[in-house]
């Protein structure tokens, strides 16, 4: 997407390439404009997947723990209050639900199977994982 010239000084210099709009038209299919919505969706769906996977595969050691790391690490917005808490709010079946309809762009809409089966029971990452502590 860019291209590099000398400057002046003989420095490198990153400048737009003029020539991708011209080399991506007709490649890329339709073009279209997604809804906000939309674009929150596909954005959110495999964040929310992948911080799960994390807690599951033993990576980060609780909800509580995966939530801050968002939020001062990568900037999650505070008051959604992290991942889990946001899955908690919107509720595992309407996430599980919201994923379904982006399931043929691959596995990371995929929700995992114990997302699938607390989607079933009604359970609750932080009510479930409140008791367990980092040593």
């Amino acid at each position: 997407f860019y291209r590099y010239e000398l400057d002046r000084r003989g420095k490198p210099a990153k400048l737009a390439d003029d020539d991708v709009d011209q080399l991506l038209e007709g490649t890329v299919g339709s073009a279209r404009m997604f809804e906000e919505q939309e674009v929150i969706e596909r954005m959110m769906i495999p964040l929310c997947i992948e911080t799960v996977r994390c807690l599951e595969e033993g990576i980060v050691a609780s909800p509580a723990e995966a939530d801050m790391a968002l939020i001062y690490g990568i900037g999650f917005p505070p008051f959604r209050g992290g991942v889990f808490h946001y899955l908690d709010e919107m509720g595992l079946a309407a996430f599980c639900e919201m994923a379904a309809k982006y399931a043929d762009l691959g596995p990371l809409y995929q929700p995992t199977g114990n997302m699938q089966q607390m989607a079933a029971s009604g359970t609750t990452y932080l009510n479930t994982h409140s008791n367990k502590h980092v040593n």
